[in-house]
């Protein structure tokens, strides 16, 4: 994530070196570099109100500097990384998640240049889109750690779901009690609400533990008088993001902006599950997804 947002800053503003770090413990660890010459930036550990980037994450606001080796209005801990690589021009964006300060990026330049109006707002949209994917992770990870205590076995309890590894030997346990209407419409808004916050997910380790909590849920909210059809239906991911904000009763509309889709690729998506369904509408889509296991 930090990697590809640190690329994108080389490639629209045209810094011929980028690097950047996430913030922890109130440090900047820089952990991505593009374009350098040396190795001098390894290793460069940021704190508050040391340095440009420093700077950037007491003032919560991005600064650059033409002529880094002069600058007055900075101090000069980091010279050994920066002058090491040769930078003179130097640009440093917070990037900004609930008003904190989640990371910073730099864009440097072995000339001395003045930062305008025409790199700063580049610079800007890739750090507020890595302040997006950041949030979004955040939020996940919260609905993940909810989820996994609220799912978490429990001694003597019935029904309950035992992490495993595929394809070892289970011990069957009887089937957990029906949830209530309530407790299940509840649970279905959230799996819906998962599927729309992992589409804008790109770090592979988080959507295949989205995906683990999404089967979990589905799992629970079986009513034990309902028998599950077997099925041999296989929904798209798309299909399956847009068919469970149609289970929630969203509107095409309101699932396209959910998505951030056309209202015509929703509709084409909703077609394309109710045809996989053998459905002739999409409340009858949902009820036949539901009774296969495809839906909570």
């Amino acid at each position: 994530m930090l990697t590809s947002a640190v690329r994108e800053l080389a490639r629209r503003t045209h810094f011929p070196v980028s690097f950047g770090g996430l913030v922890d413990g109130g440090n900047a660890q820089i952990s991505a570099v593009h374009g350098s010459r040396t190795r001098s930036l390894d290793g460069l550990n940021v704190r508050v109100m040391r340095g440009l980037g420093g700077r950037v994450m007491a003032e919560v606001r991005p600064r650059a500097t033409p002529d880094y080796g002069a600058a007055r209005h900075i101090t000069h801990d980091y010279d050994r990384h920066i002058l090491g690589e040769g930078i003179s021009t130097l640009l440093a964006v917070p990037v900004i998640v609930s008003g904190r300060v989640r990371g910073l990026l730099y864009g440097g330049a072995w000339a001395s240049a003045n930062v305008g109006d025409v790199v700063m707002k580049p610079a800007f949209q890739v750090a507020d889109a890595l302040a997006t994917e950041l949030r979004v992770r955040d939020e996940v990870e919260r609905r993940l750690a909810t989820f996994d205590g609220a799912t978490a076995p429990t001694s003597g309890a019935i029904g309950t779901l035992s992490p495993h590894t595929p394809g070892s030997a289970t011990t069957p346990t009887a089937p957990h009690p029906p949830l209530p209407a309530a407790h299940r419409e509840e649970l279905r808004e959230s799996y819906a609400e998962l599927r729309t916050i992992a589409a804008a997910i790109t770090d592979p380790a988080v959507r295949a533990r989205l995906a683990h909590v999404e089967q979990r849920l589905t799992a629970l909210s079986g009513d034990d008088d309902t028998a599950q059809l077997t099925s041999s239906v296989s929904l798209s991911p798309r299909e399956t993001d847009v068919l469970a904000c149609a289970a929630i009763g969203a509107t095409n509309a309101q699932i396209a902006a959910q998505l951030s889709l056309r209202e015509g690729t929703v509709k084409a998506y909703l077609s394309s599950a109710m045809a996989k369904l053998d459905a002739s509408t999409r409340h009858a889509a949902v009820t036949k997804a539901r009774r296969s296991g495809l839906l909570p």
